[in-house]
């Protein structure tokens, strides 16, 4: 079944559940707005109730259902609409209409209006359609009968407040959510996601493992404790390693800059409302960094520069700021302070094509690392935009041929790109099916041309350089956000924060399992690895010391007793696997190196 036809039986449901609550409530209860959303739909109403009417509203739309009503359009002309909804009373629905009479076609929104709903508009007419007692102002388009919803799965979710029109000047009305699926089978397998999801929530393990905290004083911004830091440092350093490998070479830019540099570069216009500001007065006005492209284009111009120096790849990791508001924040999802694996990458026009396959090759091995699965989807042309729209249709045809021959899957997002050119984004998906935007490649003529950018060429003449945008990881808060929700906390060892706890069974074993940490240290940084082991002293029982290790999702416990210290062993127990026995102190560490070596997904020795 097609995403449109799943989109019309949810909208016609839509119209059921409004129905339903005419018949049980008010035939005249004043209605909002009803669209249909990703999971389902929601209404709008100016009525109140509680969660404890969802039942009774539910039944009652299965009748409905069961009834086999006809949904019937008829077109009327716009003013005999206004007119017959002032009549009923329903205010809001008068509101959108005389909204959109007044706008007219010229003024219609292309994301807003279809084709249809212009022509009709055209011709001052809408659409009303009805079903039962309900006749309401829609676009459509619905089923032909109420049966045809027989075999979908559908329950009223949550009930929430909402401003009229989203102004907090406006009534509050009473938003009704609902979720619905092509059958009951998808209903109860998105409810079961659902209850995994909760368990892997980040904002709760991430507090449990010690991996983040926040605090009042800091809204939106994160405290990265002891463990979340050595992941930090670990995605950081392996980052690092592998762009030096590629030629990248990494900078640093001041995080307090003057408005002039944002000016210049477009983002006071674009991008003001997401920016820390201080007035310093005397005309002297600072911005904290909300990102690193237009430091990047004064450390190029910074000297001249030849085109043998191309590509020239400038990657970075400062920290960011930037002010989303506060409704928005979402643990380390979304924030106020970020890193990026950022890297602006200066090159010639017919460099475009080799500069984009070396980074979707850096993707695929940055990502196949963690098992995760993802796609490409490419952002065109903003409604505001900086430039002309020659050098942006040549931006996003270029773009659209190197994603055809690169052979990996994409879509295409209309009005998606950034305010300075189209870009290509990385759309990770989780082990729940979940979609994450992450990285993106963004291609961009505009801010060169704006910094007045030049090389010189082989013939000795200045040239306008292309800058590639680009980071892998994305926000690193976002990454380990996600990763900690996708691996529900149990991650490979050589991201995870603690990896190997050392657990002696009675104090006379606690000099044994300090020369095991001692010795695994040690090993490691022979071969430039930082082994994060430590041994538990504490005056707990084994199995105390063995459950509050497991707890903090530690790949491997070592168990060290008299036995094992008299055969210089260790009894090994593995996070998902349990005990495996016993193995020399060797063989582990060899082992345990050469996992975090290769970057090994799951722990354990096959």
């Amino acid at each position: 079944m097609s995403a449109e036809v799943i989109d019309t039986r949810k909208h016609s449901l839509e119209h059921v559940m409004v129905l339903a609550v005419k018949r049980l409530y008010a035939e005249n209860i004043l209605l909002g707005v009803g669209p249909v959303i990703e999971n389902g739909f929601y209404q709008d109403f100016d009525y109140k109730f509680t969660e404890a009417d969802f039942q009774k509203i539910e039944s009652e739309m299965k009748k409905i259902i069961s009834e086999d009503l006809q949904f019937k359009k008829e077109l009327i002309p716009i003013d005999e609409a206004i007119e017959y909804f002032r009549q009923l009373g329903q205010k809001y629905k008068v509101e959108l209409l005389e909204d959109i009479k007044s706008r007219g076609t010229s003024k219609m929104n292309n994301k807003e209006e279809d084709e249809t709903t212009k022509n009709l508009l055209k011709e001052n007419m809408v659409s009303i359609y009805q079903i039962g007692i309900h006749r309401d102002l829609c676009r459509g388009p619905h089923v032909q009968s109420s049966m045809e919803l027989k075999d979908m799965g559908f329950k009223l979710d949550r009930l929430a407040g909402a401003y009229w029109r989203g102004n907090e000047k406006n009534k509050m009305l009473s938003r009704i959510y609902a979720t619905a699926f092509a059958s009951p089978d998808e209903l109860t397998t998105y409810y079961l996601k659902l209850e995994e999801a909760k368990k892997r929530d980040h904002k709760k393990l991430g507090i449990d493992l010690g991996i983040f905290m926040f605090h009042d004083t800091s809204p939106g911004i994160p405290y990265w404790l002891p463990n979340g830091t050595a992941m930090l440092n670990e995605l950081i350093g392996f980052w690092r390693k592998e762009h030096k490998k590629r030629g990248y070479q990494e900078i640093g830019s001041p995080l307090i800059n003057k408005s002039d540099l944002y000016v210049t570069s477009g983002h006071w216009e674009y991008y003001k409302k997401d920016i820390f500001i201080a007035d310093m007065g005397k005309n002297e006005v600072y911005a904290l960094k909300p990102m690193n492209c237009p430091n990047a284009m004064l450390v190029f111009k910074s000297q001249l520069r030849s085109y043998k120096d191309l590509p020239l790849r400038l990657s970075d990791t400062d920290r960011l700021h930037r002010y989303e508001l506060s409704g928005t924040l979402n643990g380390l999802l979304r924030v106020r302070s970020l890193l990026q694996d950022d890297s602006h990458n200066f090159i010639t026009e017919d460099m475009i094509e080799s500069e984009y396959n070396d980074i979707f090759a850096i993707a695929k091995k940055f990502y196949s690392i963690f098992g995760l699965k993802y796609k490409y989807r490419l952002g065109t042309r903003p409604e505001k935009f900086m430039g002309d729209l020659k050098t942006w249709d040549k931006a996003e045809a270029i773009l659209k041929d190197i994603l055809a021959k690169n052979g990996e899957e994409y879509f295409i997002l209309e009005g998606d790109g950034a305010f300075y050119g189209p870009k290509v984004d990385i759309v990770m998906e989780d082990v729940l099916g979940r979609e994450w935007q992450m990285g993106t490649i963004q291609l961009d003529f505009q801010l060169p041309e704006r910094f007045d950018l030049e090389y010189v060429d082989k013939d000795g003449q200045r040239k306008r350089p292309i800058v590639v945008h680009r980071v892998i990881y994305g926000s690193l808060e976002r990454f380990i956000g996600i990763i900690i929700e996708h691996f529900a906390g149990a991650f490979p060892t050589w991201i995870s924060p603690q990896q190997i706890k050392v657990i002696p069974i009675s104090e006379q074993q606690f000099s044994y399992a300090k020369s095991i940490v001692d010795q695994l240290v040690e090993a490691g940084e022979e071969i430039g690895v930082d082994l994060r082991v430590s041994a538990d002293y504490k005056a707990d029982t084994l199995q105390a010391k063995i459950r509050n290790a497991a707890e903090l999702k530690i790949p491997y416990i070592l168990i060290c007793g008299k036995r094992e210290e008299a055969e210089n062993k260790v009894a090994i127990r593995v996070r998902g696997k349990g005990d495996i026995g016993a193995i020399s102190l060797a063989e582990f560490t060899s082992k345990i190196l050469a996992e975090i070596k290769t970057k090994q997904i799951n722990p354990g020795f096959d």
